[in-house]
């Protein structure tokens, strides 16, 4: 895994991509997080880990927040362009839903509704299309 310091330069390399008018409103920005974050619903025999969280705080205002460990445990061991990817994957996830709340709609939080639920069956996801996992 490369190191807390090289990661978030990508970040900040990601960030640097994305339009300033996104920002608008994102008043404590993309905060790294260097602790590994498991769902609150995660299975001990298939653990989910946070990858990233959009917040909003009535006290602390709204943010992204990028979970460093989580990403050791997923991608630590795989190529630097890999882990680019799947980090702005998570980072354009995040500003969609920093979007749709500004907006004041939810279709992506629907959606992470229905992943978290197809999880909870047992199901997962490979190349796009659901899969039903074998029980051995």
């Amino acid at each position: 895994m490369i190191s807390e310091e090289e990661f978030l330069e990508m970040l900040d390399d990601i960030a640097d991509e994305i339009p300033r008018e996104f920002f608008q409103e994102l008043n404590n920005g993309i905060l790294l997080m260097l602790e590994a974050k498991l769902h609150p619903a995660s299975d001990p025999w298939n653990p989910l880990w946070v990858l990233g969280q959009y917040r909003v705080s009535p006290t602390l205002g709204r943010s992204i927040h990028i979970y460093y460990g989580s990403f050791e445990k997923l991608y630590g061991n795989s190529d630097i362009e890999v882990l680019r990817k799947k980090v702005r994957h998570t980072v354009l996830h995040e500003f969609q839903h920093h979007l749709e709340s500004l907006a004041g709609e939810h279709d992506l939080d629907l959606e992470d509704q229905r992943r978290m639920a197809s999880y909870k069956r047992g199901d997962y996801f490979l190349n796009g299309r659901n899969r039903r996992r074998e029980n051995i």
